[in-house]
C-alpha cells in the first residue's frame, strides 16, 4: 500500500460533507493508516486524503508504545457525557498550528470496523476528543470552526505566515 499526500487548508474537499460509505474500501483503510503514522499523527479522516466518504483512523496509544488502531466507517456519535474538557488540537491538514477547542469528555461512538461489523464503543478522555476531531472532518469542518470569529481570523493569520 502506499502513503498519500496530505490535504492542507485552504483546499475546498476540506470543507465539504462526505458521503456514507457503500463499500468497505480495506487498500483505503490501510493506506490511511500508513499515511497516519508516517505523518506522524493520531487521528486521519479520508476527506484530509481527498477521499469523500465518512470514514477515519485513528490510533491514540501508538506515540506512547501501545498500538490501539481503530477504523471507524460511517461513525456516528450516539451519546455524550454532558462534561466537557478544553484543550490544543492540531491538525495533519493545518501544520503548525494548535487551537483550543472544547469537545465532550466522553461519547459513545457507533461505527461499522474493517470486517463490516456495526459496533458501539464507550471513548473518553483524548480518544474522545480525537474521534470527534475527525468526525468533524467528515462533516466538512476543522478545528478552528469551533473557535470564535476573531480567533480563527487570527489562527488562519498565523497559518499564512507559516507558508
Amino acid at each position: 500500500m502506499s502513503v498519500r499526500e496530505i490535504l492542507t487548508w485552504p483546499d475546498p474537499r476540506l470543507a465539504q460533507v462526505c458521503a456514507p460509505v457503500e463499500k468497505i474500501d480495506a487498500d483505503l483503510i490501510t493506506d490511511m493508516f500508513e499515511t497516519m503514522y508516517d505523518a506522524p499523527g493520531r487521528g486521519l479522516a479520508a476527506p484530509q486524503i481527498g477521499v469523500m466518504q465518512r470514514v477515519f483512523v485513528m490510533d491514540v496509544g501508538w506515540k506512547t508504545g501501545e498500538m490501539e488502531p481503530m477504523a471507524c466507517i460511517n461513525p456516528e456519535i450516539v451519546s455524550r457525557s454532558e462534561a466537557r474538557v478544553t484543550g490544543e488540537e492540531g491538525c495533519l491538514s493545518l501544520p503548525g498550528v494548535s487551537v483550543e477547542v472544547e469537545r465532550f469528555a466522553e461519547i459513545e461512538l457507533r461505527y461499522t470496523d474493517l470486517t463490516g461489523e456495526r459496533l458501539t464503543r464507550p471513548l473518553a478522555g483524548f480518544a474522545a476528543i480525537c474521534a470527534q476531531h475527525e468526525l468533524d472532518h467528515l462533516d466538512g469542518k476543522m478545528h478552528f470552526d469551533r473557535v470564535e470569529v476573531d480567533a480563527k481570523a487570527r489562527l488562519l493569520k498565523e497559518y499564512e505566515a507559516l507558508t
